[in-house]
């Protein structure tokens, strides 16, 4: 359920905003989406498995804090990530 380190330094590499760039909320919304899309995998397979839909549920509402957090601050790079991301909004 993890990611990959390989997997979490291309997303890392994709949408940093600068070098050394790892915590911007772009880098961070990236991984927790490819983080979400593993984890429904899983519950898919799993449906009775209510630690990890906990779990998702939490990382969906952090997801949700950060993009209102970027649509708040700079609506241009909320659209860009949006789009990048092909997330519903």
């Amino acid at each position: 359920m993890a990611l990959s380190q390989d997997r979490k330094k291309d997303l890392i590499h994709k949408f940093r905003s600068h070098d050394g760039d790892t915590g911007s909320p772009e880098v961070q919304i990236a991984i927790l989406t490819e983080k979400i899309k593993s984890l429904t995998d899983h519950l898919k397979v799993h449906r009775k498995d209510f630690t990890s839909r906990r779990g998702l549920l939490m990382m969906v509402g952090k997801r949700s804090t950060l993009l209102r957090y970027l649509e708040r601050k700079e609506t241009a790079r909320y659209v860009k990530i949006v789009e990048k991301l092909d997330l519903r909004r």
